[in-house]
C-alpha cells in the first residue's frame, strides 16, 4: 500500500507552520528549504512569483511546486494565495508561537512556562494536520468492531494502554500488547471485523509493523497513529492518524512531546467511539464507576 497522499482539501493559512514541522524531516534537503521560506517569511514569499522563490532558495520551480504539493495545495499558486492570508493574520497582531530549548540551568518556574508552550503549540499542530476524515473513519471502524489489538514500544505503549483502558470501559474488547512476539501471535487470529492500531512516532518501529503488517494481511482494519505519514508503518495502513513533529532537545526526547500528541489523538477516538455507541457505552461507563466507587472511599462499610 502506498504511503498516503496530500489531503483533498489544502489545509488552512493557520496550518501551514504546522504542515512544515510535521511533514519537514521526510522531505529531502532542497524541499526543506522550500518549506523554511515559506513557513519563515510567509509575507515575503507571498510576493515571490515560483522562479523568484526557487532563486531565494537555491532549488528548481520543480522543487517549489512538489514542495507544495506535498504541503496539500494543488500548486503553488494555491501556495502563495495562503501565505498571503498568512502574513495578514500576523500582521492583524497576532504573535507567531515561540518556543525555547529547556537549559541545564534554567529555573523550574521556567521549565514550567517552557514546557507548556511546547505542549500547547505540539496539540495546536497536530489539530491543524490531523485528517478528519481518517478519524471519522477510524471512529466507524472501532465502533463496530469484533476485536480491537494496539501495538506499541516504550512511550508509545502507555499511550496504547491509556487507549485500552477507556475502550473497555465503555464495553469493548481490546487488548494492548506490548510484547512484540505476543503482538504478532495475536495478530494471526484477527480478521475482517476487527481493528489493529499501531502506535510509532517515528513510523518505522519494527517491533510495531511487524505485527500491523500481519494483521492488515489478514484483512483487518488497520490504523497508524504516527509523526511520520510517509514512513514505513503506512504501507501496512488503511488510515493514517498524522501527529505533529515537535523539535526534540537534550533534556526533551521525542517520546515526551510525541506522547502528548499521540494522547490527543487517542482521546478523540475514544470520544468519537463513545458518541457512536452512547447507548451502550453510557451504562458500561457508569457500572465501572460503581464497581471502583468504594476504593475512593477508604471508610469501613463504604462500597
Amino acid at each position: 500500500m502506498p504511503p498516503p497522499q496530500s489531503d483533498p482539501t489544502p489545509p488552512a493559512p493557520a496550518a501551514l507552520a504546522a504542515k512544515v514541522r510535521t511533514l519537514g524531516p521526510s522531505m529531502t534537503r532542497s524541499m526543506q528549504r522550500v518549506a523554511e521560506a515559506v513557513a519563515g517569511d510567509p509575507a515575503g514569499c507571498a510576493a515571490l512569483t515560483v522562479t523568484g522563490l526557487a532563486e531565494r532558495t537555491g532549488t528548481s520551480e520543480a522543487t517549489v511546486v512538489r514542495t507544495s504539493r506535498l504541503l496539500g495545495y494543488p500548486g503553488y499558486r494555491d501556495l502563495r494565495i495562503a501565505l498571503a492570508a498568512l502574513a495578514a493574520h500576523q500582521a492583524a497582531g497576532r504573535a507567531p508561537a515561540v518556543t525555547a530549548d529547556i537549559a541545564v540551568d534554567d529555573p523550574i518556574a521556567d521549565v514550567v512556562t517552557k514546557l507548556a508552550r511546547e505542549e500547547q503549540q505540539c496539540l495546536a499542530d497536530t489539530a491543524a494536520v490531523l485528517d478528519t476524515s481518517q478519524v471519522e473513519a477510524a471512529v466507524s471502524a472501532l465502533a463496530t468492531a469484533r476485536r480491537i489489538d494496539v501495538y506499541g514500544v516504550g512511550a508509545s505503549s502507555l499511550v496504547g494502554q491509556d487507549l485500552v483502558q477507556k475502550l473497555l470501559r465503555i464495553g469493548l474488547i481490546a487488548h494492548a500488547h506490548a510484547d512484540p512476539h505476543l503482538a504478532v501471535t495475536n495478530a494471526v487470529q484477527l480478521h475482517s471485523g476487527d481493528v489493529a492500531i499501531a502506535i510509532t512516532h517515528s513510523g518505522r518501529t519494527t517491533d510495531v509493523i511487524e505485527p500491523l503488517r500481519v494483521a492488515f494481511e489478514r484483512g483487518a482494519t488497520t490504523v497508524a497513529i504516527t509523526g511520520r505519514p510517509d514512513g514505513e508503518v503506512a504501507q501496512y495502513a488503511d488510515l493514517v492518524l498524522t501527529t505533529s513533529t515537535a523539535r526534540e532537545s537534550e533534556l526533551r526526547p521525542a517520546a515526551m512531546s510525541s506522547r502528548t500528541s499521540q494522547l490527543l489523538v487517542v482521546d478523540c477516538l475514544f470520544i468519537g467511539v463513545a458518541q457512536r455507541t452512547y447507548e451502550s457505552a453510557a451504562p458500561a461507563l457508569s457500572a465501572s464507576y460503581e464497581a471502583l466507587a468504594h476504593r475512593h472511599d477508604p471508610r469501613p462499610g463504604h462500597r
